[in-house]
């Protein structure tokens, strides 16, 4: 990587489109999130990439999360860095038959959105316009689909830009999708020329520098995404192949190029560059600085484990598609048996988020398909939402849910592929196990059997069902149980892992430590949202994690630290 001198002269400038030029990401996202539900019934969740197949550990983490949620990882909605390429690259690997059917499914979301298009940064067209003063041809080479694309460039900044855009290629006018370099070719046969280092490629993905190289072209990073220094050491790692010939943090360092350019051959283009060049314009701002809260691994001060229990579904195995169903199945139920009349006011509720549950059930007594679609909230919590503190209502719900789920149980998967592997290493450490459910015995007996061909039901030195205490979670009855079958009382090194707010404040409540699983990646303020930590709901973890390796490491450096 440089931005020295040593760049050739240019005599045409193509530009990625969004990322670089403008930003779409809104729409972006908002196509993704409906077309990722799509991929069941699109055939693809048997297409995705193996885990152990991805490139990187934050590949490995968007694959399993689409394969269980469905959704886009939050911290891929948080950074707004990757297009839908990559994440289609990522997740489906060298498979092009499958990319090319998510692509399309994609296009077709994409028409409900697409219009919602900005200037990346301040300046653009006035350094495009800079750019043809100078007498570089410009043009776009783009993954995005023409129909897209033409509208896209006839309204941004009020239709002032088709004027400056000499020639464009999208993902249509070729056979195949960047970092394939048709897209590149394609582009400069409509000016009767080839690929050569006097073609600048500009774009703001690894993917671009890709196809820039494999054309035969100078391929220049735009760094519009504010990645660190060692953000970008890590993306473009240490292929030589693959580095960019330069890095730019805006469009008026793309103008010191080509100043820098002009500076060792003065006649390199019609104007001078210093002169032709506009005002400038600031560069894009990174993001605020983030401030971990007092729950994150790196900061949360945590007694060592002696004893660690785990709630069962969606922290050890993902039974989401069964419970669903069940609940499905109940809902139009709860009249006969009395508890629509005692669901909780939804003004007593506490979120709007919540509030809007019980009425939806409440009118439709079904849930609501975002609810499905999010697939985050487990039955406990559902019930804690619509009944509230009436113990009795929760009993009921559960009675009737556990009727329904008779006709759905029996697939179960760990809900990562090293959970194993994980419980095994605790249990090298010389650390007692358990399991905490509000399943019954009946249906968790089966469970523990069936997943991993039954490998697992000698991992637990003790394991409480919902049918075996008075109570369930969120009171902390089980967890007391727990604690006596292994000789112990409530202490705050037997730590209690689970997914839900149920399982937080049964933690809380009965005196152990609280790790919230975030396997649903919920984002930080919808974990302020839910844990509020007000004097109505005061019951926050002690500790968040959001997969097993950062759990892992979490016993590890607590361990340690004792030691």
């Amino acid at each position: 990587m440089n931005n020295s001198t040593s760049l050739p002269i240019p005599k045409h400038i193509l530009f990625d489109w969004h990322g670089t030029l403008v930003d779409t990401q809104d729409a972006m996202i908002a196509a993704l999130e409906e077309m990722l539900p799509q991929l069941e019934e699109l055939h693809l969740i048997d297409r995705l990439q193996p885990e152990e197949q991805c490139l990187n550990k934050d590949d490995e983490k968007l694959v399993r999360y689409i394969r269980l949620f469905r959704r886009l990882h939050p911290k891929i909605l948080a950074e707004r860095r990757n297009s839908r390429t990559e994440i289609f690259n990522a997740i489906f690997g060298d498979d092009t038959d499958a990319k090319n059917l998510a692509h399309r499914a994609y296009n077709k979301c994409y028409r409900n959105y697409f219009g919602k298009v900005k200037p990346f940064q301040q300046g653009v067209r006035e350094y495009l316009a800079s750019i043809k003063r100078l007498g570089i041809t410009i043009g776009v080479a783009t993954n995005r689909s023409r129909e897209f694309f033409q509208h896209e460039l006839r309204t941004v900044d009020d239709g002032s830009w088709p004027r400056l855009v000499d020639l464009s290629t999208c993902a249509d006018d070729v056979t195949y999708y960047k970092p394939d370099p048709q897209v590149i070719r394609y582009a400069l046969a409509q000016i009767d020329t080839y690929p050569r280092p006097e073609t600048w490629y500009i774009g703001d993905s690894y993917l671009d520098i890709v196809t820039g190289r494999e054309a035969g072209v100078t391929a220049i990073f735009y760094n519009g995404g504010c990645r660190t220094p060692q953000e970008l050491k890590t993306l473009f790692g240490d292929d030589p192949r693959y580095q960019p010939d330069a890095i730019i943090n805006s469009f008026e360092e793309l103008m010191d190029l080509l100043e820098a350019v002009q500076r060792d051959n003065p006649s390199a283009f019609e104007k001078i560059v210093s002169k032709a060049r506009p005002p400038a314009f600031p560069a894009p701002e990174p993001p605020p600085q983030h401030i971990e809260p007092d729950w994150h691994p790196s900061v949360a001060q945590l007694i060592p484990p002696s004893i660690i229990l785990f709630d069962w579904h969606a922290t050890l195995v993902d039974t989401l598609d069964a419970m669903y169903r069940a609940v499905d199945d109940m809902l139009p139920e709860l009249g006969e048996h009395g508890l629509l009349q005692r669901m909780v006011d939804p003004q007593q509720s506490k979120s709007p988020d919540d509030a809007r549950l019980v009425d939806y059930v409440r009118q439709y007594a079904q849930l609501h398909p975002k609810i499905k679609a999010d697939r985050k909230i487990s039955r406990t919590d559902i019930f804690e939402v619509l009944f509230g503190e009436d113990m009795e209502a929760k009993q009921i719900a559960h009675k009737i849910f556990n009727q329904h789920y008779r006709n759905h149980f029996g697939t179960v998967l760990p809900f990562e592929p090293q959970v194993r592997s994980v419980l095994v290493g605790l249990k090298a450490l010389g650390l007692q196990l358990g399991v905490i459910t509000n399943r019954d015995r009946e249906f968790f007996e089966h469970e523990v059997q069936a997943v991993e061909n039954g490998t697992w039901a000698d991992l637990f030195d003790t394991m409480v069902c919902g049918d075996d205490t008075v109570n369930r979670k969120p009171h902390p009855d089980q967890l007391i149980e727990s604690a006596a079958q292994l000789g112990r009382e409530p202490a705050m090194d037997i730590w209690y892992v689970g997914d839900s707010t149920t399982d937080i404040i049964a933690s809380k409540v009965g005196g152990f430590t609280g790790v919230f699983f975030n396997g649903a990646q919920w984002d930080l303020n919808w974990l302020h949202t839910i844990f509020p930590g007000n004097q109505r709901y005061p019951h926050k973890p002690d500790v968040v994690v959001n997969d097993f390796s950062e759990f892992w490491a979490l016993v590890l450096a607590c361990l340690r630290n004792a030691r």
